[in-house]
């Protein structure tokens, strides 16, 4: 059992027996206490903010009753001291025996440890990227991409069944404009000069070979017809040709989705019918007018009639429309139609990855999922900032090939996949993001992805220097403070796992790598400084042993940070 798990069910094991006392009352709450390492070392190995939390409940000052649970406490097996800090905190010491027993439990995991299984198997799908099919995914899109995949594999690494999903925008009027875009670019494959692309129209040159490819399978035989008969076969064609171009981009990523919804399809098969049937049967429709938007006059509002869905009733700031003024369906209601038929097909909680843009778009979301599914949490949405690329500090915003906008591919061959899967997570998704190919791409401690990979790259080497380890090993050996610190932080790795999951923040994993990295680069820096923190001794044989086995711990756990991100640890850099 991991030592911040033994503290936790130890105290359960308190609040039980102060329960039955009479001290705490049943309805004591002690789901916000937490056993973790203190920020600072001096105060001791393992600190516990329950007096705080539980002070209020039971009535009592928070520092009489951290004397209360220190008593306790100090009773546990492998604890030495208990002491009281400020208004109340609790920093527990424990037997150097407890942190050798940690790092043999890492050792004889491997590569899986701090996987776990929080997630019980329950199914839950995460929708991300999803950018409309009419053009290649650009540098902002990469972020939602990544936060997204890191998400999924960080869940599946706690035991989630997890569905990735891309959802294709197909309907409407963004991919019309689409076709008769390519089909312009068609009639320039067959020979026709067409000058400036017109305004409305898409004008990246990655539509040339999307024309020329409809050229070389078609023929000529749209030149002739009108728009009435060719849209149809074009937008079809051209859809295809997209997505096949942000599949490609995905996967040079290294991201492979598990389903590609249609929004197309879902409208044919009525589906937003029948998600309006539900909404209306479960009495969540009615028909009424809305009050006039805010900032409108009310000469430029005309009052009318239409159908609504309750999202107040939700939580939401007003009522939403279902149907526009000739009577079709609003984007809103095939987006519920989508998200129905997420419920059905997963039988799980849904999460949902939407760039900044999309911010107003999540009250009624959260709204109408509520409302189909029945329960309040059955919807995550996550917001992507947006990101700032850079070079050497000046803004970079054009591409030769998408026209306006830098695209992922772009960025990819500029920095590779594994640096843009580390740094879109080094900074809260709702955190505005700064990306410099300079900083990026430099070998030092302010790239991340560097620093990260070379410890693991510097653990390899100091292994391989050593060559086969010892079986027989004291890793009670192991007291210096620097040792200390970096045992400490990686027995702390099931921990980040399982609160990284539960708060479905992916980002808290590359913020520990980080720290981690940065801790072990001091311990290899000071046994440079003090030849006897070196990690291979010729005079004592033991120790080496012991500090080798760090190493390979360190190693696993690095690898293993890296491996739910999708980030591959180099061995030699």
């Amino acid at each position: 059992m991991n030592i911040f798990n033994y503290f936790e069910s130890k105290f359960k094991e308190i609040v039980d027996e102060m329960r039955r006392a009479g001290v705490f009352p049943e309805t004591a709450d002690t789901s916000k206490i937490v056993f973790e390492l203190p920020r600072d070392p001096s105060h001791g190995d393992i600190a516990c903010n329950a007096a705080m939390i539980l002070a209020k409940q039971v009535k009592m000052k928070p520092r009489d009753l951290a004397r209360l649970l220190a008593t306790r406490l100090n009773s546990c097996d492998g604890v030495t001291t208990v002491e009281i800090a400020g208004p109340g905190f609790i920093n527990i010491i424990v037997e150097p025996r407890l942190w050798s027993s940690e790092l043999r439990a890492i050792l004889a995991a491997g590569k899986s440890y701090g996987s776990n299984n929080s997630g019980a198997g329950k199914s839950v799908n995460i929708e991300y990227v999803s950018a409309n099919p009419t053009g290649p995914l650009h540098a902002a899109h990469a972020r939602g991409a990544v936060l997204g995949d890191a998400l999924a594999g960080l869940l599946e690494f706690s035991g989630w069944n997890v569905t990735r999903e891309y959802y294709i925008n197909d309907a409407g009027g963004q991919v019309d404009t689409l076709a008769r875009s390519v089909y312009l670019r068609y009639r320039e494959a067959l020979g026709e000069n067409i000058s400036d692309i017109p305004p409305g129209l898409y004008p990246g040159a990655y539509l040339q070979e999307v024309g020329k490819a409809l050229a070389a399978r078609d023929g000529d035989c749209y030149l002739e017809q009108d728009e009435a008969k060719w849209l149809a076969p074009v937008r079809i064609f051209s859809i295809d040709a997209m997505m096949s171009i942000i599949r490609d981009d995905l996967l040079r990523l290294g991201i492979k989705m598990d389903v590609f919804s249609s929004e197309r399809l879902l409208v044919e098969d009525g589906k937003v019918q029948a998600a309006m049937a539900k909404l209306h049967k479960d009495g969540h429709l009615y028909r009424g007018v809305l009050e006039p938007p805010k900032g409108k006059e009310p000469e430029d509002w005309e009052p009318r009639e239409q159908l609504l869905f309750k999202a107040t009733t939700f939580g939401d700031e007003i009522d939403r429309p279902l149907q526009k003024s000739d009577g079709s369906w609003t984007y809103f209601s095939s987006d519920i139609a989508y998200h129905l038929d997420k419920l059905e097909r997963t039988g799980g909680n849904l999460i949902n990855i939407f760039g900044a843009d999309h911010g107003g778009y999540v009250k009624r979301m959260m709204a109408v999922v509520e409302a189909l599914s029945g329960q309040k949490d059955a919807l995550d949405i996550k917001l992507c900032q947006l990101v700032n690329l850079m070079e050497n500090g000046k803004p970079v915003k054009m591409s030769k090939r998408a026209g306006n906008f830098v695209t992922v591919r772009d960025v990819i061959d500029t920095v590779g996949a594994d640096v843009i899967r580390f740094i879109m997570l080094t900074r809260r998704s709702d955190q505005t993001l700064d990306f410099d190919y300079r900083k990026v791409t430099e070998q030092s401690r302010e790239n991340p992805v560097f620093y990260v990979q070379y410890a693991h790259a510097r653990c390899c080497s100091v292994l391989r220097q050593a060559g086969a380890l010892q079986d027989e090993v004291c890793l009670e050996r192991l007291t210096a403070p620097a040792e200390m610190a970096l045992i400490k932080l990686l027995v702390s790795w099931p921990r980040i796992v399982v609160s990284a999951a539960n708060a479905h923040e992916p980002h808290r994993i590359a913020f520990y790598l980080m720290d981690l990295a940065s801790t072990f680069h001091s311990l290899w820096t000071a046994g440079r400084e003090n030849p006897t923190l070196r990690f291979i001794l010729d005079d004592d044989v033991d120790l080496t042993s012991a500090r080798l086995w760090l190493v390979k711990a360190t190693a696993l756990v690095i690898r293993s940070g890296l491996g739910v991100l999708a980030i591959p640890a180099k061995d030699e850099m």
